[in-house]
């Protein structure tokens, strides 16, 4: 029994389709399909009920996968233990970043990165947009927020800590709200789809519909609206840190706190194996970023 047929097989579960699942993997969907039908005669069972549209997990074969899934995990961690930790990462780098946040607290950094593994290139895609990291062949990406039904592979790097900011003009001229229901009667600077706010403090909890007179798909914008004086919005810290700092902006709830904010992760497609680019990488933002990330200050 080869290890490439079990992770084809395993990766085909994942994914729900065994072209994917080949392609991952460097193989046609007539060879990974042949790879599999190999398999399922050396078990003597079917492992997949497959049609040219579906494919799904046999009774044998959800068995099977809960043992194939534990001696690939048993597999990568024999490699892991046997790698030499002296081996100086090589190859490039595929990641996809979201735009502010690449730009603000990854960009800066890659110097310093290069400094230590000259080896690695480094390869960014810098999008609002969300991308598939299997489909477009990206060895790593980073994921902000709540992370739900994700078959990736996720490591934490930071919190999401978001608050309802605005500039020191828009409060002089409309005040400070007391409590989120206040936020109603303000012009809100949104994001595109996102008009009600969640807020807990203790036991409480509050709902608030907003509105204003911009909204927009691009964080950036919403930032420089606010900086203008134009609205509350609401932000993730690790964008308006610095503004909160210099007093630019201002946190307008300090005692609530924003439901849902999530965190910040490093993502990878499913893999028995982790290169040493990526594992060397994500293991380095999470040096720069620490238990307590530079860009969270208290307001």
């Amino acid at each position: 029994m080869r290890l490439s047929d079990l992770s084809l097989f395993a990766l085909a579960a994942q994914h729900g389709s065994l072209s994917a699942a080949g392609r991952e993997i460097g193989l046609s969907p007539a060879a990974a399909s042949a790879r599999l039908t190999s398999l399922e005669k050396e078990l003597g069972t079917t492992l997949m009920a497959r049609s040219t549209r579906s494919l799904s997990l046999t009774e044998d074969g959800a068995n099977f996968l809960t043992h194939a899934t534990r001696a690939l995990e048993e597999i990568d961690a024999g490699r892991a233990a046997l790698a030499n930790s002296d081996t100086e990462p090589s190859g490039t780098l595929r990641a996809a970043l979201p735009g502010p946040f690449g730009r603000k607290h990854i960009l800066p950094f890659l110097p310093e990165f290069r400094d230590r593994y000259p080896k690695v290139n480094i390869d960014l895609h810098l999008s609002d947009q969300m991308v598939s990291l299997v489909d477009e062949g990206f060895d790593l990406g980073i994921r902000i927020g709540v992370l739900r039904d994700s078959n990736l592979i996720r490591t934490y790097l930071a919190p999401n800590r978001r608050m309802v900011v605005a500039s020191p003009s828009f409060i002089e001229h409309h005040g400070m709200p007391a409590r989120p229901e206040d936020c109603a009667g303000l012009d809100a600077i949104t994001q595109t789809g996102l008009n009600f706010w969640h807020f807990t403090k203790g036991e409480e909890r509050a709902e608030v519909r907003v509105s204003g007179p911009i909204r927009s798909n691009n964080g950036a914008v919403l930032l420089d609206a606010a900086l203008m004086g134009i609205g509350i919005a609401l932000k993730s810290v690790w964008d308006v840190g610095i503004h909160l700092q210099d007093g630019t902006l201002v946190d307008l709830l300090p005692d609530w706190t924003c439901e849902e904010d999530g965190a910040i992760h490093a993502v990878r497609p499913p893999s028995p194996y982790t290169p040493a680019k990526v594992r060397t990488f994500i293991d380095f933002l999470k040096e720069k970023y620490g238990p307590q990330p530079y860009w969270e200050t208290k307001s």
